[in-house]
């Protein structure tokens, strides 16, 4: 397995907190996500990479494995403790051709064999290994469900993603890994999703999270918007008086669960001035003040000081 500088991709120090790699993954995405550079294919690279060091340093297990072993220590079938074992034994070999490394109680044919993945000769049918793989699919693809191809060993697939799936997904294809041996019955396949974020969604469980932008107009008087969802565009009722910030939930419009039904949308009201230098705002500015009478908007931060 070629070997990476992960914490390089991401641009962190090798002892970064999950906080620093979550902020420079997110940043960086939001830099070189396929939907920002469309048809960039140096682009498009870039962002596999730092989704994979992501999904590498974000999952503690995988991130001790790599931290130890490198990039070998993500292989399939990799077992960190038999890895160990083979360290040892080597640095006893390389001590002494005549150390006890070589005549403990490891033995070496089986240290190698699960090592590496092989299998020691038997005489009957032996079943073959299961495999394991990766499969990168849009935000879109992931929420709604659909069929994507993946190519793996020289076969060409279909997969079937279920309706919810998220970054972590697992999906078996029976009897599509490594053929078996002396009549064995073939392994399986298990597909390890990635989805990849979307420019204007967040996932957080099954809920999805939205800024919608709104006008001084909608938030004060109230209004009837349309929202994107992964099914289509719904109308959405903004209450009058509705401050910034102000989180609005459409139910049922979430991800969809794998048990039945679905996560909420959650609707954060973004309010946006008017792009332009006209007098008459600096006037309806004038104006509006009076209303406050006033009273400190920031009375409870001035309370703390």
């Amino acid at each position: 397995m070629e070997e990476r500088d992960l914490y390089a991709d991401l641009g962190v120090a090798r002892g970064a907190s999950a906080d620093e790699v979550k902020k420079a993954y997110r940043k960086l995405a939001r830099q070189y996500h396929p939907d920002v550079n469309p048809n960039d294919n140096k682009s498009e690279e870039r962002f596999k990479q730092i989704s994979f060091a992501y999904d590498v340093l974000s999952d503690d297990d995988k991130r001790k494995r790599y931290d130890e072993f490198g990039m070998a220590g993500l292989a399939a079938g990799f077992d960190p403790a038999q890895a160990r074992e083979y360290q040892r034994w080597a640095q006893g070999a390389r001590r002494s051709p005549h150390s006890e490394a070589f005549h403990g109680d490891v033995d070496l044919e089986d240290l190698l064999s699960g090592l590496f993945g092989g299998e020691r000769a038997t005489r009957g049918p032996a079943p073959g290994a299961d495999v394991d793989a990766e499969l990168e699919v849009d935000f879109k693809t992931g929420v709604a469900g659909g069929e994507v191809r993946i190519d793996v060993d020289g076969q060409s697939l279909r997969v079937k993603i279920p309706k919810g799936s998220d970054t972590g997904t697992r999906i078996r294809l029976a009897g599509k890994g490594r053929p078996g041996r002396r009549g064995g019955e073939a392994g399986d396949l298990y597909i390890r999703l990635r989805v990849r974020p979307h420019r204007f969604f967040e996932r957080r469980g099954d809920d999805l999270h939205l800024d919608l932008p709104v006008t001084v107009p909608e938030a004060v008087l109230g209004a009837k918007v349309e929202v994107p969802t992964p099914e289509g565009r719904v109308t959405m009722t903004i209450p009058p008086h509705s401050k910034n910030g102000r989180v609005l939930r459409v139910r049922g419009k979430g991800a969809p669960r794998r048990d039945g039904g679905s996560g909420d949308l959650l609707v954060r009201l973004a309010v946006q001035l008017p792009e332009t230098d006209a007098p008459k705002l600096d006037e309806l500015a004038r104006d509006m003040e009076a209303l406050y009478d006033g009273a400190s908007v920031r009375k409870e931060l001035e309370a703390e000081s």
